[in-house]
């Protein structure tokens, strides 16, 4: 990823930057995003510098959700704001920049240029057990875009080094994926494991064909000096924002 500011206010990811699509995850250090009882705006005014630096826009356009840890994808609201209950959000408009909050959790970005099509998903550990990572790749495609053009990038979120899980999370991740659920769960204490979302959201898109996937790199947990995590007792939230140019 791409640092931006001193301190860190936000992170790019190159893949999505060469593609010329505005884009940003925010830091801890980041100005004007909002608290996270939703379905409150992300980002309020003093959000606004970090929005125009990023090529996002103002913030009264930023359409975004009340999440609700399910496998819902629906379409932005025109002109921003509220766009529903769900866990994922896509558009084919330009110029209106789409919203994720987070705290752990995975936050996907996908992007078809050819199309153009985007979606912003949150893929906690519910969502991902029920399917809102091939939901939201399906409605992108339903809006035009085509797998293998998509290129996607998982904002930071906890680690497999960090994120232990018990009986029924792993039971969820079973119904939801099979055995196949396994390969993303690691040793820890008797009915325990650590769980890789990142990992896990990483394979299900290749699954789904999408051929260009970027990480971060970071686990929030890790990185509480830079990030906020849920699970280290934080109240902050980072938000990942993209509109297409």
């Amino acid at each position: 990823m791409i640092p931006h500011g001193n301190p860190t206010l936000y992170f790019t990811f190159p893949g999505l930057a060469g593609l010329g699509l505005p884009h940003a995850t925010t830091t801890r250090h980041c100005p004007g995003v909002t608290s996270p009882s939703q379905p409150t705006a992300p980002v309020g005014p003093g959000a606004a510098p970090v929005l125009a630096a990023a090529g996002l826009g103002e913030p009264s356009q930023v359409a975004y959700l009340r999440q609700v840890h399910g496998p819902e994808v629906v379409r932005a609201r025109p002109g921003g704001g509220y766009s529903g209950d769900a866990d994922g959000i896509v558009t084919t408009t330009r110029g209106a920049p789409l919203a994720i909050f987070s705290a752990d959790c995975p936050a996907i970005m996908l992007y078809d240029p050819g199309a153009p099509a985007l979606a912003v998903a949150h893929a906690g550990w519910r969502g991902t057990a029920r399917g809102v990572t091939r939901a939201v790749v399906a409605a992108l495609v339903a809006a035009g875009a085509r797998r293998e053009r998509l290129h996607a990038a998982i904002a930071p979120a906890i680690g497999g080094c960090c994120y232990e899980v018990d009986a029924p999370v792993i039971e969820a991740f079973t119904r939801g994926h099979g055995a196949a659920a396994r390969r993303w769960m690691g040793p820890a204490r008797d009915g325990h494991v650590m769980l890789d979302l990142v990992r896990a959201n990483e394979d299900i898109l290749r699954d789904e064909g999408v051929e260009h996937v970027e990480t971060s790199g970071l686990c929030t947990a890790c990185r509480s000096d830079l990030l906020y995590s849920y699970r280290k007792g934080h109240r902050g939230r980072l938000v990942t924002m993209a509109a297409i140019a």
